[in-house]
């Protein structure tokens, strides 16, 4: 009787979330798109007045001199620059803090996220906090905290998979918690984005494999999830079609230019979609599983996504028989049971082809019923799911996802 109760209520939350969806405005940010466009982009900040900003990056990027291109326009545009590059994989309250800190020591006016989700995310927040004094990160977890606009914001994405530089979140770690949240407002969104798949060319195929299912996630979860729309259906549809024509042409060869561009594509529609639709159960084990163990984002959703189809079972069938006639691997009249199958098998295939496990060694028995608790604490009444999990199906989806020496 309790667990019906509960259930109501998640639907309940549910049906408010999905009437306020149609109130709330989600702008897009102006595209700069193709190769060589991050020379462009100094002009646009110039042209807005904007003579300082911090640039937001990761180490890896400035030692590899992948930034250099961007911060030459700057300075032939007249702008000064600062880097901040000490962002970690899961960006930290004290990574957004430390940001904070460079930016206003240094009298920047605007702010460039350069890198990837971990980058972008950290640049909103430092953003945010710029804009909110008076608000420390916390308490600007969930939706509509951020109340002042944040300073002239733009996003130059190296991986395509997160399509963080279309969305109204940011992921945060609290590592005094030991939690990620989430930090969802439409101020967050930047002014302009780079897609320029010449900054994609280095990446390792490892990254682009599991970057590459991040974006397929964020489709999959958005077509599935209860808050759709017709325009997200389409985002996330075209999404799944290229992602299935592309990926894994980039990932045997990286220097594809046009695949790399069709995957920076796919990310920025993924985006667009689960942006305006939230995410869903994936997202909740990959989020709590890297705060756990260190295990990346993208690698944890492209194991755990083929599980959770599957425990979402008949509820899903039509939605995924859809997906897999967008994505081209089935016909309009076939059996949609056989669609949905064939959609889930694909997924699988495309895994094993890019030699990503159906495991994630790093999980620990003994840890699954707090994994378990928190996973549920996330997603519930948060997520918009098709088909609500209890706690014992939950440990039942981490049992499977022990490597299989840990399951004796």
């Amino acid at each position: 009787m309790i667990w019906f109760a509960k259930k109501r209520i998640f639907r309940l939350y549910t049906m408010v979330m999905k009437n306020a969806s149609k109130i709330v405005k989600i702008p897009d940010p102006a595209l700069l798109t193709g190769p060589g466009t991050v020379k462009m982009l100094a002009e646009k900040i110039r042209e807005q007045g904007i003579r300082n900003v911090l640039v937001v990056t990761d180490e890896t990027l400035t030692k590899l001199k992948l930034t250099s291109t961007f911060l030459n326009s700057l300075e032939e545009q007249g702008i000064k620059y600062t880097i901040f590059d000490n962002v970690q994989p899961n960006p930290t309250i004290e990574n957004v803090e430390e940001g904070l800190r460079v930016y206003r020591d240094n009298k920047c006016t605007a702010i460039v996220a350069f890198g990837g989700g971990s980058p972008i995310d950290c640049a909103k927040i430092i953003g945010a906090r710029v804009a909110n004094p008076f608000m420390k990160v916390r308490m600007m977890k969930g939706p509509f905290k951020v109340f002042v606009p944040i300073p002239p914001f733009f996003c130059i994405p190296t991986t395509a998979g997160t399509g963080s530089e279309t969305t109204v979140v940011a992921v945060i770690t609290d590592l005094d918690k030991h939690e990620k949240f989430v930090i969802s407002n439409a101020k967050l969104v930047p002014q302009i984005a780079v897609l320029d798949p010449e900054l994609m060319i280095g990446l390792p195929p490892h990254i682009t494999s599991i970057t590459g299912m991040d974006a397929l996630t964020h489709a999959v979860e958005s077509y599935l999830g209860l808050l759709g729309s017709e325009i997200t259906d389409e985002y996330a549809e075209k999404a799944v079609k290229l992602i299935f024509e592309n990926l894994e042409l980039v990932y045997r060869n990286g220097e594809n230019i046009q695949a790399r561009m069709n995957m920076a594509m796919a990310s920025y529609y993924g985006g667009a979609a689960f942006t305006r639709t939230s995410v869903g159960y994936v997202h909740a084990f990959a989020h709590n599983i890297g705060v756990f163990y260190g295990v990346p984002h993208g690698l944890a959703n492209a194991v755990i996504l083929p599980y959770i189809l599957e425990f979402y079972g008949d509820s899903v069938v039509d939605n995924l028989a859809d997906l897999a006639i967008a994505g081209g691997i089935g016909k309009i009249g076939e059996p949609s049971s056989e669609l949905s199958s064939r959609f889930i098998s694909h997924i699988k295939s495309l895994n094993e082809k890019m030699n990503i496990p159906t495991f994630i060694k790093e999980i620990k028995k003994d840890d699954i019923p707090l994994i378990a608790k928190k996973i549920l604490g996330e997603a519930h009444p948060n997520y918009p799911v098709p088909k609500i999990m209890n706690d014992n199906e939950c440990r039942k989806i981490l049992y499977k996802l022990l490597e299989p020496k840990n399951k004796k």
